[in-house]
């Protein structure tokens, strides 16, 4: 089925920049949804299936967001998104009075703010909205999302988010969004790295290790990292989805938040030095469950079920 099917009567014409592993999704399931909708990517073959659905391209984010109700973004992070939005050829110069900017990257507390202030001061109203989980819940419209900004902005665009999230949350004042996405990840990470821990813990014992799996599991030490991201240990690509330098670029974010407010963290500050650890050995663009390729080969046994792989 394509949007042309759908008669997109009452919806907003939206404009989608970055459709990369997170944004291609959401995109897709708005269009499918029969929400009129522009795309725009540096990397046009992104696109390929959105325009094939029935989106159309823009050569630029000003021809993009002409016609726009609604801007919709989904970038790597805060200098994405602050070349995006700002400057003679960004978003904010060429959205006009009425539009709506939803972000849904991971951003950094004081650009959600400021962008607030700028977009206002040109009568458009801005939402941050970052979203969490992994690509195959994007797929599925099943993902968490945070969204700060005017109530009543939220109120009017509550569809939107309906057709790409599952649990959608109000979470009040801009930056909001950014700080409760960010100490998500941070427990995400902690336990991306511990989670290699405790599954060595049982291979070095002889303990098989599906079994070492669902013990996890069945415990209090299950986590939605335990439940998701095991197989990509035991697979041994290490979750290509989700890449180390974007688990630093947000341990930078989530450590400079704490500083903002007082205090160190220091789990926060030794999951940062893991990853980037992690990243200098394997690669910036690497999985992010690389972080467990450190303790494999510390250990000398690669986390292979049944019993592990000497290295």
């Amino acid at each position: 089925m394509t949007p042309a099917s759908n008669t997109g009567a009452g919806k907003p014409r939206l404009f989608f920049v970055g459709v990369g592993n997170m944004g291609n999704p959401m995109a897709a399931n708005l269009i499918k949804a029969g929400y009129p909708t522009t795309v725009f990517d540096l990397a046009r073959e992104k696109a390929d299936n959105l325009i094939e659905l029935g989106a159309q391209w823009a050569d630029s984010l000003a021809a993009g967001a002409k016609n726009a109700n609604v801007v919709m973004c989904s970038l790597p992070g805060p200098k994405q998104v602050r070349d995006v939005m700002l400057g003679p050829q960004g978003l904010i110069a060429h959205a006009h009075a009425g539009t709506t900017i939803i972000d849904t990257s991971t951003s950094a507390v004081d650009l959600v703010k400021e962008l607030t202030q700028l977009t206002e001061a040109k009568g458009v109203d801005f939402l941050e909205a970052p979203v969490t989980n992994a690509v195959d819940f994007a797929a599925l419209g099943r993902l968490s999302i945070f969204v700060g900004g005017k109530q009543a902005c939220f109120d009017k665009h509550k569809p939107i988010f309906e057709v790409i999230g599952e649990k959608i949350f109000f979470v009040g004042e801009p930056g909001n969004g950014a700080t409760i996405k960010l100490l998500t990840n941070l427990l995400w990470f902690v336990s991306a790295a511990t989670i290699g821990e405790g599954l060595m813990l049982g291979a070095k014992a002889g303990i098989p290790l599906e079994t070492v799996w669902e013990a996890i599991k069945s415990s209090a030490g299950n986590s939605w990292v335990a439940q998701h991201d095991v197989p990509s240990i035991f697979a041994g690509h290490y979750d290509p989805s989700f890449s180390l330098a974007l688990c630093v670029k947000d341990l930078t974010l989530i450590n400079e938040v704490a500083k903002s407010q007082g205090y160190d963290l220091e789990m926060g500050a030794l999951a940062k030095s893991l990853f980037e650890k992690a990243m200098r050995i394997y690669g910036a663009e690497a999985g992010e469950l690389h972080v467990v390729r450190l303790l494999e080969e510390r250990a000398g046994l690669l986390l292979r079920p049944p019993l592990g792989q000497a290295i």
